[in-house]
């Protein structure tokens, strides 16, 4: 998946030895440096050649209408997309007036290195000019994680062989507007094809310009966003050492700032010009003012001293990797892409610091900078386990989102409060409702995060003031969402009765290759999670915090009997089950339609969402991502073993795997009921998305939500932790040429580490409070400070190879038909499942066996 004599393996660095410009786009995602709130793409520090010069922070958008071809009421009317900040990584080197480009330049030696350990991007290059001059350079850029509002950029250039004169031109650049490192307004590239996940293109100005100053080696731009009214100031400070003679110069226009150094270089001595670089933004406040907070960020740094800052951001990441780092015995390249997804969700989530975080973090501009909730499933287990302030601050995003969730589950004629598909500033951004809007699950998705989080840490203080409003609100949704269908006709909220069933009708579960049905199981299964959590919490606070539990009466008007009315819609919960096929249907009428053979599909038309109408994958049984998979993993203890390898079975051949997020939930449920092999197979995908490249898009920026999965797949797919209603267990599915699988959990304050190898699994407990758990079954406790080791018999069933169509072949549906599978095309419809049936009904969209 790697060319590695390209990327070598290396555990905790991730190193590049040739220039490419083939990949570009890649790279600068793979290189990315960020913190949560400010980002920067591993753009070359010439500033050309780049697939997206990106500077990104969190949150900082420009809003425009949305223009639906045929309107209709409650549509979403304001879009968002996510701005590119002024760059600053832009430091050109010149010799002899001969600037360095490596697309054309004699490269004698070239290493760019992202170093895990200590959060910094490197790139060392010897360069043979024209002339014979003989030119070290070596840059190294860093954003902060302990001052969010901080990057730190050097560049010492050394001419080896002789005298030469050298220029170092650092820049500030606004490229969202077109302004290139020559200056001048050229226009952005576009790019070509169609792509829904990238991110929407503005056309007209966005950034305008405000305050802009240079003075001495201080310098500033800062901008007002034109819809939006969001602001932004950058500024920079400049530091120049060396022996040799240089002079200084400056330029300062509105979308671009230069600091010159000519530089009368000697042979062997080097050059070190530092670049100290803050960005600041609001919703509203003043250009001025963010001008302000940047000189005082600045002032902050210089006292500090450069030094000091690169080793506080050292003694930052020997904390994250003592809590997070995952350990994978005797395989490095894993070892190191596990690191790498791990890093990355620290660069996305770190300093987040109340706002969301993006399916992209901070390192390009695909799915437009949006939240979605990938960050509740498949990012805030690994947070909430190893890092729960950063958890709360996460789910702090969505309690100040409920405002426009209230309003927006008013305009669907909702009670409570509906959160947005995809937003940024919490208003529903999604131009297509099948796929967007109608995903209620979000709601459920949030309400389970919640949980997980207060279940981990015990952080009921957090659950009484704010998530109490978060649970409420969702509960009350999905009352009004849902309806009663009785047996007579008649249904009477304070009596139950037999055959009394609640189904939600008219949504899109995760699976966005089926929208807009009725009692999709993923759905169903989540809001009754949500339901009962919401009852038990209300209950929990009225018998052991009578204060907070009357404060939240009067704040959010629950009424008696409101948490009462819940249960009962959860305990009726229409759980859809197929008799016939003994699986569990994805919807109502998913097992009604033809089977889409993605066995015999051919690989140029994958993605279907790039080469097939909605309508007609809309027709089939055929899945984007993993959807009752999902189901089966998040609320597991409520399916028995036989269920959850009979629906893997199934649902296994129909899932594509367009979707990154698919592949983690595979892999953990294939570990789980048995496909050892074939778990590992999944986690490979997993691990290589954006290494590996292997859905072609990693140039728009890192999958956030697939990084996030890879933990969840090695601490819950082989490690085999579970936590259902709040007990820690553990049933370990260890590949068999691992030799050990090592990390660790912060458990209720109490860290736990945890080691399974074949033959036992070892638990050591930090200082703090007994932890309960169980293995395989069978429960434990242990005290702080002490070791358990419990021994292990096998690493559960194995299964070989992996489910297929022809596993369903002559498998009847509740009515009695056959199943069959086909490829949409213009020919007839061929069964291949059940051959001797008659062909499917649909002839327009036929089959090719």
């Amino acid at each position: 998946m790697i060319d590695r004599d390209r990327f070598p393996v290396d555990p905790w660095r991730l190193v590049e030895k040739k220039f490419s410009l083939e990949d570009v786009g890649v790279t600068e995602t793979l290189f990315a440096v960020g913190n949560g709130y400010l980002g920067m793409r591993g753009n070359q520090p010439e500033g050309l050649h780049g697939h997206e010069h990106g500077t990104f922070i969190n949150g900082f958008h420009e809003t425009f209408p949305i223009r639906h071809a045929e309107q209709a009421y409650g549509f979403a009317e304001v879009g968002q997309t996510i701005i590119n900040a002024p760059d600053a990584k832009v430091m050109r080197v010149y010799v002899e007036d001969e600037p360095l480009s490596l697309d054309i330049a004699d490269v004698r030696e070239y290493e760019r290195v992202l170093d895990m350990r200590d959060g910094v991007l490197r790139r060392h290059v010897l360069w043979v000019t024209p002339s014979g001059k003989e030119v070290q350079i070596d840059y190294e850029r860093m954003v902060s994680f302990e001052e969010k509002h901080l990057s730190v950029m050097t560049i010492t250039v050394t001419v080896l062989n002789a005298d030469a004169p050298v220029t170092i031109n650092c820049q500030l650049v606004n490229r969202q507007d077109g302004e290139d490192v020559y200056g001048g307004t050229a226009v952005a590239p576009r790019r070509a094809g169609f792509d829904p996940r990238k991110a929407d293109r503005m056309q007209e100005r966005v950034l305008q310009p405000q305050d802009y100053w240079q003075d001495g080696a201080r310098t500033a731009l800062s901008y007002r966003v034109s819809a939006s009214g969001m602001t932004l100031a950058v500024a920079a400070d400049h530091i120049i050492e060396t022996e040799n003679e240089y002079d200084v110069r400056g330029l300062i226009e509105p979308d671009i700032a230069k600091n010159l150094y000519r530089v009368q270089a000697k042979a062997g001595v080097p050059t070190t010009v530092t670049k100290i670089v803050t960005y600041h933004t609001s919703r509203g406040v003043p250009a001025r003012e963010l001008v302000d907070r940047c000189r005082r960020t600045l002032d902050r740094a210089q006292s500090v001293g450069v030094p000091a800052l690169f080793e506080r951001q050292r003694a930052w990441c020997d904390d994250f990797w003592d809590r997070s780092d995952v350990k994978i015995a005797g395989h490095d390249d894993l070892q190191q892409a596990t690191r790498w997804c791990l890093f990355q969700l620290a660069q996305a989530a770190a300093r987040a610091d109340g706002l969301g975080v993006p399916a992209k973090g901070v390192t390009g501009s695909g799915y437009s900078g949006h939240y979605f909730w990938d960050t509740e499933i498949y990012v805030l287990p690994f947070l909430a386990y190893t890092t729960p302030r950063w958890a709360r601050n996460a789910l702090r995003m969505r309690y100040l989102m409920l405002p426009a969730g209230r309003k927006r589950a008013a305009q669907l004629n909702e009670a409570g409060a509906l959160f947005p598909w995809r937003t940024i500033n919490g208003e529903e951004a999604s131009a297509y409702y099948a796929a967007g809007t109608a995903q209620y699950h979000i709601n459920a998705d949030v309400c389970f995060a919640l949980a997980k989080y207060v279940r981990a840490t015990g952080d009921l203080d957090f659950l009484y003031t704010d998530g109490i409003d978060i649970a409420v609100e969702t509960a009350r949704l999905w009352a009004t969402l849902g309806f009663w269908r009785t047996s007579d006709g008649i249904h009477d909220d304070d009596d139950d009765v037999d055959g009394d069933t609640f189904h939600i009708h008219g949504v899109t579960g995760p699976d966005e290759y089926t929208t807009v049905v009725n009692d999709n199981l993923f759905t169903n299964v989540m809001a009754r999670f949500n339901l009962r959590f919401a009852a038990r919490t209300i209950r929990d606070m009225q018998q052991d915090a009578p204060e907070a539990y009357q404060i939240a009466v009067d704040r959010l008007g629950i009424e008696p009997g409101e948490a009462d009315s819940w249960d009962r819609a959860a305990d009726a919960m229409h759980i859809p089950y197929s008799e016939a096929l003994g699986i569990h249907p994805q919807d109502h009428v998913f097992l009604e339609k033809e089977v889409w053979d993605l066995e015999n599909t051919p690989p140029e038309r994958r993605p279907l969402l790039l080469h097939f109408h909605p309508l007609v994958i809309y027709r089939y049984q055929v899945l984007k991502q993993a959807d009752v998979v999902l189901a089966l993993f998040l609320q597991g203890n409520h399916f028995t073993d036989e269920e959850k390898l009979a629906d893997f079975n199934y649902y296994d051949p129909l899932t594509t795997g367009d979707s990154t997020l698919s592949a983690v939930v595979q892999s953990i449920l294939a570990a789980e009921v048995g496909y050892q092999e074939l778990a590992l197979e999944y986690f490979l995908e997993s691990i290589y998305v954006d290494l590996g490249d292997l859905h072609h898009n990693a140039a728009d920026g890192v999958h956030v939500a697939s990084a996030g999965g890879v933990w969840t797949a090695l601490v819950c797919g082989f490690g085999g932790m579970r936590d259902h209603f709040g007990d820690l267990s553990f049933d370990p599915r260890l590949p068999e040429d691992w030799p050990s699988l090592s990390y660790s959990l912060l458990w209720h304050g109490t860290r736990l580490d945890v080691e399974i190898t074949a033959d036992k699994i070892t638990f050591a407990a930090g200082p703090g409070g007994p932890i309960v758990l169980s293995v395989r079954g069978a429960g434990h406790v242990i005290a702080g400070g002490e070791t358990l080791v419990v021994p292990l018999q096998g690493q559960g069933p194995r299964i070989p190879g992996r489910p297929s169509l022809q596993e369903i072949e002559d498998a009847r549906r509740d009515d009695g038909t056959f199943l069959s599978a086909s490829i949409p095309t213009l020919t007839s419809s061929i069964p291949i499942i059940g051959d001797d049936e008659p062909a499917g009904e649909d002839a327009s969209v036929g089959a090719d066996s």
